[in-house]
């Protein structure tokens, strides 16, 4: 089962980076948007340094006993701060013209992927919850191509949360490659 859990979250990471480099970065170039864009990429930020959990998390360790809550914690946090992005996005995207159109059928889809990796995950959360409790490491010989992917992938989606953290909070050359943009609509 947790085969179908990788391959769920290989294909989210996926979408999700092309999401954050077509739409985030090259259309809407929202590391640019100083103050304006500071509330949406925070949000951003911390939901990469949920997903870099998920994706380094569950190929390495099992999470038995009460560590199923940590790891549930975490899997509702990133549901909980999608579902805050998607309203504090609409505020955010209105001097730019609102969140392109397949900017929100790429966000229904991930969150339609993100479903069904929970759906094929909770079944080995509840015979986790049944053991005593440890995290339980994989041993690094036992790692697929598909763990080193997302171990991959982790590392890329925790340095795209510094990248936006960092921007967020308007720090030097935090908006490159990209010049600063005015959301001024004065004259």
């Amino acid at each position: 089962m947790m085969t179908v859990v990788f391959w769920l979250l290989l294909i989210q990471g996926v979408i999700g980076a092309l999401d954050t480099f077509w739409f985030h970065e090259w259309r809407a170039r929202l590391p640019a948007g100083g103050a304006q864009t500071a509330p949406e990429l925070k949000l951003h930020a911390w939901r990469s340094f949920l997903y870099a959990v998920i994706f380094a998390g569950l190929p390495l360790l099992e999470w038995h006993g009460w560590w199923v809550l940590v790891l549930a914690t975490v899997l509702i946090a990133e549901i909980v701060f999608t579902m805050w992005d998607f309203i504090v996005e609409i505020a955010v995207r209105k001097p730019l013209g609102d969140v392109y159109g397949g900017e929100r059928v790429t966000h229904a889809i991930m969150g339609i992927v993100y479903g069904g990796m929970l759906a094929f995950l909770i079944p080995v959360l509840w015979s986790w919850w049944l053991l005593p409790a440890a995290l339980v490491p994989r041993p690094v010989s036992v790692l697929t191509l598909l763990d080193w992917a997302l171990l991959v992938m982790a590392l890329g989606v925790f340095l795209s949360g510094a990248r936006d953290l960092y921007a967020a909070l308007g720090l030097p050359g935090g908006s490159w490659p990209w010049r600063p943009i005015s959301f001024d609509a004065s004259p």
